[in-house]
């Protein structure tokens, strides 16, 4: 699987901080269940590297991958927890080298023309727009599909259910990436059957 490949999962890929490692299970499960197998689990809580060991022995049928990457250390932390796939806010020269030797699929975080033809340059055409809403949004994106137009991308960061549709009209937009799949008050209840309602309706966003 490559970067490209990885954005055809789904339409959406759900960016998941998981507090307590007792729901990693679950929500894995009530995801696959509605139909989202790319989990992007971010290295934002202690519990991380344990929900990706766990997710990835007892839900075979997810695909779970690390976010938030910064370092080559985490990186290379994540890899061994059973991280299939990457993804960053940014982009180092030195995480980039860590990167290329793992030979992951792994999406880099770009927000300016300069940063996604660097990353371009070190070889991540798949990239994320990161954050999205932020820096210009889907009329951002649509503007560099003329100058960019071998480029991809997962924009990530403001993206609800409201606005999805309008990202992955564009013709550079492979999937993107949203927290609404997983909220906390449903995670913390464990009302997994309302997470699986939600990833149902995200898979209705056809690309």
């Amino acid at each position: 699987m490559n970067a490209l490949e990885l954005l055809k999962h789904s339409p959406v890929m759900p960016v998941i901080v998981i507090q307590d490692i007792d729901s990693a299970v679950g929500l894995a499960q009530a995801l696959v269940a509605g139909g989202i197998r790319s989990l992007e689990i971010t290295l934002r809580s202690p519990a991380a590297l344990d929900a990706i060991r766990a997710i990835r022995d007892q839900v075979p049928d997810a695909l779970v991958g690390v976010g938030t990457v910064r370092t080559p250390q985490q990186l290379d932390d994540a890899l061994k927890a059973g991280a299939s796939f990457g993804v960053s806010p940014g982009l180092s020269s030195t995480l980039a080298q860590a990167i290329q030797s793992a030979k992951i699929p792994f999406l880099p975080g770009v927000a300016t023309v300069s940063e996604a033809m660097q990353a371009a340059e070190w070889g991540f055409t798949v990239q994320k727009l990161f954050p999205a809403e932020a820096v210009g949004g889907a009329a951002l994106l649509k503007a560099w599909h003329g100058p960019l137009p071998d480029l991809m991308f997962c924009p990530t960061g403001g993206i609800h259910a409201g606005n999805a549709a309008n990202y992955l009209a564009l013709p550079n937009v492979g999937c993107v990436g949203g927290s609404w799949l997983t909220p906390p008050q449903a995670v913390a209840a464990g009302d997994w059957d309302a997470i699986t309602e939600l990833a149902r309706q995200a898979c209705t966003l056809v690309k």
